[in-house]
């Protein structure tokens, strides 16, 4: 069960958070407000930011990764995997199920 972490702007990070989870692509987003400080382009940035946390499943994690690709505002979003070594197995139970397509 992979969780996938994301940084967005935040006028983009809460309508990406919604659309993830509407189209079951993850069970859950978490959001985070944060100050990035980046280099981009041979320039240091500063901006704030917002981390999604975003929980799916293997089976999602491709359509999830390429929604976030196709509606981030960013030429190249910060999106990376990480996968759990241990995780309750009820709540693994509850991610499958909220993440699998036709079900209400």
């Amino acid at each position: 069960m992979p969780t996938v972490y994301v940084t967005a702007p935040p006028d983009a990070a809460d309508e990406l958070a919604r659309t993830l989870v509407a189209d079951r692509l993850a069970a859950c987003v978490n959001r985070v407000d944060c100050d990035s400080v980046y280099r981009w382009e041979g320039e240091v940035h500063e901006e704030r930011e917002v981390i999604l946390l975003a929980k799916t499943t293997d089976d999602r994690y491709d359509a999830l990764r390429d929604r976030i690709e196709a509606e981030h505002p960013h030429d190249v979003p910060c999106i990376e995997r990480f996968d759990e070594a241990d995780v309750l197995p009820a709540y693994a139970s509850w991610v499958e199920d909220e993440t699998t397509p036709g079900r209400d």
